[in-house]
Order: structure tokens, then sequence, then C-alpha cells
């Protein structure tokens, strides 16, 4: 059983690539089971398996802290280590070959606070892997680019489990940008040169060294385009997990 983590920025398509993977390995024949860990999520693109909001609810830690919305996410995110023992054994329940991880809206809510290293670590971080998600609007610039790369590479040191990059939302870009982007991602020569066209003045401040020593964390892989909406790239992360633990070999499908 993989546990497979969707994780990124506010806006950049956690809940909906859950709901499109989950669809496409269901369309398989193969088994998943999916996990909301977002107490503050509103109509959720799937229907969770296991909902965090089942424990925690935002409303209440709302009224019950007296905090604002900002305040209660925090506080959430603190209360989530709490529930674990009783996700692990709802989780541990089923008979599944993934569970997929939809992670809270505001990625720091989850890296950052240490609930959410401690459930990584308490459902398995030997058999984890973490889907960093591009969000496509802020990858559109060089300088987009390299800030979610900083944020990948801080993702790859905080959990050190295997990792992959995931560009989402594909279909809203631009041919072009879409073939920048990707350019971006496996040569950083053309990388260095595109932010330097951007903002020259960065030009004896960032450098291919810098980006060099992000791609030794892991923020350097070349990233796999999908599309929610049209259902495109699904398989290249069902391929990508698999490679990763079973050396490309293919579920058993129902």
């Amino acid at each position: 059983m993989i546990n497979l983590y969707f994780i990124g920025s506010a806006g950049s398509g956690k809940s909906t690539l859950t709901g499109a993977f989950l669809g496409w390995m269901q369309r398989q024949g193969y088994d998943a089971v999916t996990v909301n860990l977002d107490p503050g999520i509103e109509n959720a693109p799937y229907v969770p398996d296991v909902d965090i909001r089942d424990w925690i609810k935002l409303k209440d830690v709302m009224e019950d802290y007296d905090v604002g919305p900002n305040g209660a996410q925090i506080i959430a995110a603190d209360m989530l280590a709490l529930n674990i023992t009783e996700m692990k054994e709802i989780i541990d329940s089923f008979e599944t070959d993934y569970i997929i991880f939809d992670t809270p809206g505001q990625m720091e809510l989850f890296t950052l606070r240490q609930s959410g290293k401690v459930l990584v670590d308490s459902f398995g971080a030997e058999r984890s892997i973490i889907g960093y998600l591009y969000d496509p609007v802020i990858s559109k610039t060089p300088s987009g680019f390299i800030t979610l790369m900083l944020q990948a590479a801080s993702v790859q040191v905080r959990f050190n489990v295997p990792f992959m990059s995931i560009l989402t939302k594909s279909d809203l870009l631009k041919d072009k940008e879409r073939e920048d982007i990707l350019k971006w991602s496996q040569d950083f020569m053309e990388l260095d040169n595109a932010i330097h066209d951007e903002m020259p003045t960065l030009r004896n401040q960032l450098n291919i060294e810098f980006l060099s020593a992000l791609k030794s964390f892991g923020a350097g892989q070349k990233l796999l385009p999908v599309s929610s909406t049209y259902g495109s790239g699904m398989e290249d992360i069902y391929n990508s997990v698999q490679q990763i633990y079973y050396g490309g070999e293919d579920l058993s499908r129902d």
C-alpha cells in the first residue's frame, strides 16, 4: 500500500487532482482510498473515504478558541496529531493499493507544523511519496518558477521521502508557456538565461550554481504536466509511483 500525498500552494489544484487521479485509478481497475486532511475544505470534488472533518470542524475551532479562519486553521493543523491514531486504524482497515492524501489548502499548515511530519511518519514514511504541485500561473515566469522550486526543496528536506514534481492545470497554459516551463525544469542553463532576461539585476546574485544546489535537493526534477479537467497525465503519475516503489511493475487489476 502506497501513501501518495499531494502538496502545493493554495489554488494549485490538490483537491481536483485527488479526485481526477482517484477516478483514473478506478477506471483502470485499481483500488484507491482518499483521505481529506483539510478541515476547511468546502465542496470537495470527490467523496473522502476518511475525512479530518469527522474529528475537526473549522467552525467549531473558531467558536471554541474565539479566533478567525486563519487562526483556526493553525490550531486545527496542530490538533491533527491528536487524531492520527484513530485515523490510522481506519485507514489500515482498507485493503487497497493507494492511499491518496489531499493536504490542507495552505501548504505551510502541513509542511511546517510538526503534525504534518508526525502524520507522514506515523502512516509509514517508508511507503510514502510526495507529489509537489507546481501552480501553472506562478510557473509562467522564471522568477515564479524558481520560487516554487525553493518551496519544493523545502518540502523535500522536511519530509525526506520520494518526491515527484507535477505541473497542474497544464491545459490553462499556452503551448509556448508550457514548453518553456518544461524546458526550465530540465535545463538549468535555459532557466538561468530566462531569469536574467526577466530580472537583469539578478545576474550577479542568482547564478547556475544556486540552481544546481536546488537540483541536488531534488527540486529540479522533470515536471509531469497534468490536467484534472481532461484527465491527461494521470498515467504518468501512476507510472512514476510504480517506478519508484515497484520498478515499473503494474498493479493487479480488479
